[in-house]
C-alpha cells in the first residue's frame, strides 16, 4: 500500500527501513525522520504523516530497546551555564552592577 505519494513510499518500504536499522545497530531510536533518511527521500507536506506513524507502529522490530527505556534528562541539563568553568560563561543580561 502507498503510505506517502507525494515521495512513493510503502508501507513494505518503511518496514523494511525499520528491519535494516534494527539490524545494524539493535540500540538505534528509530524515528520518521531516520526512515526518510535511510530511504533517501524528505516528507515534503506532511498529510501522510499520521499513516506513516502507524505503518511504524506496526513494525515488529520498532520497539525502543529494553536498557534505553525510561531515560531521564542528564543532571547537568537545565543548568545555565551548561558545565562551563567559571571563565567561559556567557554573563547573565540584566544584572546590575
Amino acid at each position: 500500500m502507498i503510505v506517502c505519494h507525494c515521495q512513493s513510499i510503502t508501507d513494505h518500504d518503511i518496514r523494511s527501513a525499520v528491519d535494516w536499522m534494527r539490524a545494524a545497530d539493535p540500540d538505534t531510536v528509530i524515528t520518521p525522520g531516520k526512515i526518510y533518511r535511510a530511504l533517501g527521500k524528505r516528507a515534503d507536506c506532511g498529510g501522510c504523516l499520521p499513516l506513516f506513524m502507524d505503518t511504524m507502529a506496526d513494525c515488529d522490530t520498532l520497539e525502543v530497546p529494553m536498557h534505553l527505556r525510561g531515560l531521564r534528562r542528564a543532571p547537568t541539563q537545565g543548568i545555565w551555564n551548561e558545565g562551563r568553568p567559571e571563565g567561559h560563561r556567557v554573563p547573565q543580561r540584566g544584572t546590575a552592577q
